[in-house]
């Protein structure tokens, strides 16, 4: 009875961590109404995440693992922080700027197969027919998907895929190699150190390479900023770090498949935004595609 109810608790964090994940895309485009530009909506999203990432690891700074954690375990933390938050992050927020928030998630849910995909190429793991099948039926249904907007919406959708794309890459990077690190530091050390050391890059970035000042945006930027810092960064991180941890990854790779299905209500919902028939059918393919690849995945 007791495994029971941890499978449906952890089913349930899993699910709420989702969907709260998925409404990013959906602040974001709605931040960007009024006039603010890529980087320093992510500055806002990490300059209000930032107290929390420093606390909750001082909140752990007692509780040991029992493996040895070498120096160039911190070098690699540091690595995998540029990889997986501050790039996958900002090549998100650039993509958002030029297509539908539903579009993003569904290209976004491409992570699985690059990281098969990868895991193969740099680690030599062996991908199954029945995942291969699945990658290009995934692969497919994004194709369906893609060019009826292109359609739609012209050639800006080209740059917008192409930097969401980007982001599912390099998010899939920090997955494969991160893997042999979150037992060493544990999940929650691990996340917030990797997320402290995007906050940092975010903040060069945004110093080096901006012009315009964070000061002087409308209210509402500041409040999206806040809302997308908290309810959709700092809260869904660990609420799916602990859903994994009950429920076990195969099984939140399954449930993550609720994560585009939730982003296209909640756009239609927040932004008016209409998916055509043809592109609802490519993205039920794509949600096929990556619940195959990951019920499979235990076995390769």
């Amino acid at each position: 009875m007791q495994n029971s109810k941890t499978f449906i608790y952890g089913v349930l964090l899993g699910l709420l961590g989702i969907v709260l994940f998925s409404s990013k895309a959906v602040m974001v485009k709605l931040a960007y109404q009024y006039q603010v530009d890529a980087i320093s909506m992510l500055l806002l999203r990490m300059l209000f995440s930032f107290p929390f990432y420093v606390a909750i690891p001082f909140i752990y700074r007692n509780k040991q693992t029992n493996n040895i954690i070498l120096k160039t375990d911190y070098l690699w933390v540091a690595l995998f922080g540029v990889v997986g938050y501050y790039l996958a992050s900002y090549f998100d927020f650039v993509g958002l700027i030029y297509i539908k928030a539903s579009l993003e998630r569904i290209i976004l849910f491409l992570y699985p197969t690059i990281v098969l995909l990868l895991n193969s190429i740099f680690l030599k793991k062996q991908i199954t027919k029945i995942q291969k099948g699945a990658i290009l039926l995934t692969y497919f249904g994004i194709l369906i998907a893609f060019w009826d907007e292109v359609a739609i919406s012209g050639v800006n959708t080209y740059i917008g895929g192409v930097f969401i794309l980007l982001s599912a890459i390099t998010y899939a990077s920090y997955l494969v190699g991160s893997g042999w690190l979150i037992p060493k530091f544990g999940v929650v050390k691990f996340t917030s150190y990797a997320m402290l050391v995007s906050c940092f890059c975010v903040f060069v970035h945004f110093s080096l390479m901006s012009d315009a000042s964070i000061f002087g945006y409308p209210w509402q930027v500041y409040f999206l900023g806040f809302l997308i810092a908290i309810f959709a960064t700092v809260i869904p991180s660990y609420l799916v770090s602990v859903s994994i941890k009950m429920i076990n990854s195969s099984n939140f790779s399954i449930v993550a498949g609720a994560g585009p299905i939730s982003t296209i209500v909640l756009a239609a919902i927040f932004l008016n935004e209409k998916l055509t028939a043809l592109q609802l059918f490519g993205a039920l393919v794509v949600i096929v595609g990556i619940l195959l690849v990951s019920s499979k995945k235990t076995k390769v």
